[in-house]
C-alpha cells in the first residue's frame, strides 16, 4: 500500500508556503512550521513531482504476508430461526460447493443458537463436509456480540480461507463486525464470486450505481469474508442421505455475556417477500397515476403474482420500500417477471436478471428492458393490458 511521507527536517518557511499551495485539493496546510497532509488528499502525487525535492515522498508500505496454506475450507453461516434454516444458506452452499472443487477445499458450515439437532442433520443433505455448531441456551436469540465471538472462536479454530454469510438483516450486522475482528476486508453484496488456484476468492459486485463491475480481491488478508444476496445463487439438490460430520463447539463462559438483554418478542404479521414470488408484476415511471395502479392490481390478482417496482415509485410514496427490486432494493428470480413501463436501467436488472422469462411492455422501442427480455411488447400500457385482459379472459369483452 503506497503513502504519502512528510520530511520535515527539510521544510522551511519558504517551501511550507510553496507546499500548501501547490496542492491542488488544498489538502496540504502548515501548523507550527510543519506541514500536514489532511483527507483531501486524492493521491494525484502533484507535491511529490512537482514540489520542492524530497519534501514529500511517495512510500510503499512492507505488507506482511498471509501464510495461506494455513488457512483452508469455504465456510457458510448458516443463519436460522428458531431452528428454521434461512433459505440464502442452501443458496450459499451451492456456491461453496462449486468453489471447493475448483480449489480443493473443504465445505464447511457454523450453525448458531438453541437447540439445533435438526438443523444439523438437514444441512447435512446438501454436501458440506463439517457442520461445526454452537448450541447454547445463551445464544438462543440473535444477540450481536456473543455471536460474533462465536464466529471469531470458530475461525480461530478452524481457520476456514473464505467465510460466506447472507445479505440478510442479520447477516449484514454480523459479517463486518466479524471481519473487523481479523482487519481483513469485507465484500457486501456479491453477485458472482470466483477462486483462483491459490485459493484467493475473486468477489465481484456492482459498483457506482451498477455502472461497472468491481473485482475485489484481498490475497493478504484471511479469511476473505463476504455476503451475497437472497437468489442470487443456486441452491443445491437435497441429498436423501445425510453425509459428512456434525462436530459441536463451546466458547469459554465469558464469550456469552452480552449487554443486550431480550424483554419481549413480537412477531410481526407474515407477508409474502417479493424474493419468494415465482410470478412478478413489476411497474415503473410508465404509470402515470397512482390510481392507475389498480388495474395493475387487477392483472396481478389473474396472475397470482406480486407486484413489485423500481426506485422512482418508492421515492414517490406509491409503495412500501420492500417492494423495491434493484441494487438498492431485493434480488428477485422468479419464474416469470412482467415489466410494465420500467426503461430497464442497470440497477434494476441487476436485481432481476435471473428470472426464468421476462416480459417487457414499454412504449419506448429502444428500452434498455427488451435487452433482457424474452418477450417485448412496444406500445402504450393504457391500450396494451386491456387486450391482455381480454385474451386471459378467452376474448370475452366486459360490458
Amino acid at each position: 500500500m503506497k503513502f504519502l511521507k512528510i520530511h520535515q527536517e527539510l521544510v522551511t518557511g519558504e517551501i511550507a508556503e510553496q507546499m500548501c499551495k501547490i496542492c491542488p485539493f488544498g489538502a496540504i496546510s502548515e501548523k507550527d512550521g510543519k506541514l500536514e497532509i489532511g483527507m483531501a488528499c486524492r493521491m494525484c502525487r502533484v507535491c511529490v513531482k512537482n514540489g520542492s525535492p524530497g519534501v514529500i515522498t511517495l512510500e510503499e508500505e512492507a505488507q506482511e504476508t498471509v501464510q495461506k496454506s494455513l488457512w483452508k475450507g469455504i465456510a457458510v453461516f448458516a443463519e436460522q430461526e428458531a431452528g428454521v434454516i434461512h433459505p440464502v444458506v442452501y443458496e450459499l452452499l451451492g456456491k461453496a460447493l462449486e468453489l471447493a472443487a475448483k480449489s480443493h477445499q473443504s465445505v464447511y458450515v457454523l450453525l448458531i443458537g438453541h437447540r439445533l439437532a435438526d438443523a444439523v442433520q438437514e444441512l447435512l443433505h446438501y454436501g458440506a463436509d463439517k457442520v461445526f455448531c454452537y448450541d447454547s441456551e445463551e445464544l438462543a436469540e440473535f444477540r450481536i456480540t456473543p455471536y460474533v465471538n462465536a464466529v471469531e472462536d470458530f475461525v480461530k479454530q478452524i481457520r476456514p480461507s473464505v467465510m460466506m454469510i447472507g445479505a440478510t438483516v442479520k447477516g449484514r450486522s454480523l459479517a463486518p463486525r466479524a471481519a473487523a475482528r481479523f482487519c481483513t476486508g469485507l465484500t457486501a453484496d456479491c453477485t458472482v464470486l470466483q477462486i483462483k488456484e491459490n485459493t484467493d476468492l475473486v468477489q465481484i459486485r456492482p459498483a457506482f450505481g451498477g455502472n461497472i463491475m468491481a473485482q475485489i480481491i484481498t490475497p493478504n488478508s484471511r479469511p476473505q469474508f463476504c455476503t451475497v444476496r437472497y437468489k442470487v445463487f443456486a441452491a443445491p439438490e437435497r441429498k436423501e442421505q445425510g453425509a459428512g460430520e456434525a462436530v459441536y463447539l463451546r466458547m469459554k463462559e465469558e464469550q456469552y455475556a452480552s449487554s443486550v438483554r431480550i424483554v419481549e418478542k413480537i412477531e410481526k404479521p407474515k407477508e409474502m417477500d417479493i424474493a419468494d414470488a415465482e410470478v412478478i408484476v413489476a411497474v415503473g415511471r410508465g404509470v402515470k397515476s397512482q390510481n392507475d395502479l389498480r388495474i395493475i392490481e387487477e392483472l396481478a390478482e389473474m396472475l397470482h403474482a406480486q407486484i413489485a417496482c423500481t426506485r422512482p415509485l418508492i421515492e414517490a410514496g406509491w409503495f412500501d420500500a420492500r417492494k423495491q427490486i434493484g441494487l438498492s432494493g431485493r434480488t428477485v428470480k422468479p419464474k416469470l417477471i412482467l415489466t410494465i413501463g420500467i426503461s430497464g436501467s442497470v440497477q434494476f436488472v441487476a436485481g432481476m436478471k435471473g428470472a426464468d422469462c421476462v416480459i417487457a411492455i414499454n412504449e419506448d422501442p429502444n428500452a434498455a428492458i427488451f435487452d433482457v427480455a424474452h418477450y417485448g411488447f412496444v406500445g402504450n400500457l393504457y391500450e396494451l393490458l386491456p387486450r391482455f385482459f381480454e385474451e386471459m379472459r378467452g376474448g370475452r369483452r366486459d360490458g
